[in-house]
């Protein structure tokens, strides 16, 4: 496990309990008492931590090495060996940093999409980090259309810092592709869930975002731009990205106060790292239970319910 720099008290503490158990292996002498209380000590200290997280602090979480991304969630949710993955775009190439395919979730079929990350420094190039070409966004297009001609239920799984923003994806159409999907998405005549499992950053995330119910994870951030992003614009540097993220209204409870969520779905103490089971677990029920819930509307209601949320976040009183 690595620890970021405010999780440091609780490294301590981890390797004061690793430190007891060695002593009562090699030593003979019972220190389960000693271990008990370090271990109420971690417990305490991570609540502690953990329940007053500050906006920046909850974006360095969502960005732990050790979190979860889409693949792990994919592997860990659906029926085993029910995913199949399917490439490309039909028009200019597959792209790794989208992925998507069909599954079923207690024998329940969906068109599961997300951006992926790496772990690795060959993986992560690979994957551009999680931030997709067009032909990422076509890929997930294609396979959208294709769930709604079987009326199949669309799941997407957000992780991203943003679009790529390379020279390659301007020439071939980035703000077009992403553009098109909002266009394509609030149409859609089959059910869409979104969730944001990780970073949700601009239109990089609103791409694959456009869904009748939209949610986040405890430790999850969404908005229009990364907070380094806007200190450096607006203070020509990375110095103020603290500020940004208080600013800019990020976090989970941020988004459901202003309607721009419908719900948060629950992590952990101290984040999906620390348990990824029981983060399938929760991700999965909340799917199923959507699923289960629109199953009743047609087509069109589901077209208009999409259109109208989205339409009354752009409301304005005077």
């Amino acid at each position: 496990m690595e620890y970021l720099s405010f999780e440091l008290p609780i490294k301590d503490l981890m390797d004061q309990l690793q430190t007891c158990s060695l002593v009562g292996e090699e030593s003979g002498v019972d220190v389960k008492l000693a271990c008990s209380q370090i271990e109420d000590k971690i417990l305490e200290k991570k609540k502690e931590i953990y329940e007053n997280l500050n906006p920046w602090q909850r974006v360095q979480l969502s960005r732990h090495p050790d979190r979860p991304y889409t693949i792990d969630y994919i592997n860990g949710m659906v029926d085993k060996g029910s995913f199949l993955e399917l490439h490309g775009d039909r028009n200019f190439a597959d792209d790794p940093a989208m992925i998507g395919g069909l599954a079923t979730l207690d024998g329940q079929k969906v068109m599961i999409i997300g951006t992926q990350k790496g772990r690795t420094t060959k993986e992560r190039q690979y994957r551009r980090f999680g931030m997709p070409n067009p032909e990422g966004y076509r890929k997930a297009l294609r396979l959208m259309k294709l769930a709604e001609k079987f009326k199949i239920p669309v799941v997407t799984l957000v992780d991203t810092p943003g679009a790529y923003p390379g020279l390659e994806a301007e020439e071939r159409g980035q703000g077009e592709a992403i553009a098109r999907n909002i266009f394509e998405m609030v149409q859609l005549k089959t059910p869409i869930f979104t969730y944001i499992i990780g970073e949700g950053a601009s239109g990089g995330a609103l791409g694959i975002g456009v869904g009748n119910k939209v949610y986040m994870l405890e430790n999850t951030w969404y908005t229009v731009i990364a907070p380094e992003s806007c200190s450096s614009i607006l203070w020509r540097n990375w110095d103020h990205k603290e500020d940004a993220a208080n600013a800019l209204n990020l976090t989970p409870k941020d988004a459901l106060r202003e309607k721009f969520i419908d719900g948060i779905v629950e992590e952990p103490l101290g984040g999906a790292q620390y348990d990824p089971e029981v983060a399938y677990l929760n991700l999965k029920q909340s799917i199923l239970q959507n699923i289960k819930a629109f199953s009743k509307f047609s087509g069109q209601e589901l077209e208009t319910q999409r259109q109208e949320k989205f339409i009354a976040m752009g409301q304005f009183k005077g």
